[in-house]
């Protein structure tokens, strides 16, 4: 088995993707902010407990999160008209700006580490990753 030389590689690859991200999204953004605009560009509104299992936290740190990305203007809350128990979250045009910088700079570093292969190799590896993730 290959574990520890997998664990020693992924752990420096989310290491170089983790600390690229924070510095270039600094300071409008952050990565579990992206992280909801990007699900959110996809849905007209969603209520902030289907975000609770997508960023694999707890309901209070959604809320502390979305209370920051409301203040920044990244997203709108608004009470359901027939229910006002329920809060729908959606994404403001500043989010949408937002969460278009943000993938850009994903994107670019994810084709910087996969430019280093061929593009063969490149469809093997998502190939595998595949497999193990699923």
């Amino acid at each position: 088995m290959q574990t520890s030389e997998f664990a020693k590689m992924w752990s420096k690859l989310s290491k170089d993707y983790k600390l690229h991200m924070e510095n270039e999204l600094a300071p409008a953004l952050t990565e579990s902010q992206l992280t909801v605009l990007e699900v959110l560009s996809d849905q007209e509104r969603m209520k902030p407990s289907d975000l609770t299992p997508l960023l694999a936290t707890s309901p209070a740190a959604v809320t502390m999160l979305l209370d920051r990305m409301e203040k920044n203007g990244l997203i709108q809350r608004e009470r359901d008209l027939n229910d006002r128990r329920i809060v729908w979250v959606s994404i403001s045009e500043k989010g949408k700006n937002e969460v278009l910088r943000g993938l850009q700079i994903r994107d670019a570093f994810l084709s910087g580490v996969l430019s280093r292969i061929s593009l063969h190799n490149q469809q093997l590896l998502v190939y595998l990753l595949g497999k193990i993730t699923a």
